[in-house]
């Protein structure tokens, strides 16, 4: 490999700043995109109330089933002792 004259390798270490420069305005702003949840929110809206009402329904609904099951039991051991 020849050797590089000063003004070469001066001249590589600038375009090497000027890539790097650029490569990192835009990492910047992938970053910036990525974790702006506002926007995010915003773009997976639909998604966002689907996700929001099925955890509701199956939260409101565990609740009913746990306490259906509990009440149902307290019915049942009424009946076994009124048998008795």
């Amino acid at each position: 490999m020849p050797a590089r004259t000063p003004d070469e390798i001066r001249a590589s270490i600038e375009a090497n700043r000027r890539d790097l420069g650029a490569s990192l305005e835009l990492l910047r702003d992938q970053v910036e995109e990525l974790t702006d949840w506002r926007k995010q929110l915003a773009a997976k809206q639909r998604e966002a109330i689907i996700a929001a009402a099925v955890a509701g329904f199956v939260l409101g609904g565990g609740i009913a089933a746990v306490s259906g099951i509990v009440t149902l039991r307290r019915v049942r051991n009424r009946k076994k002792r009124r048998r008795w």
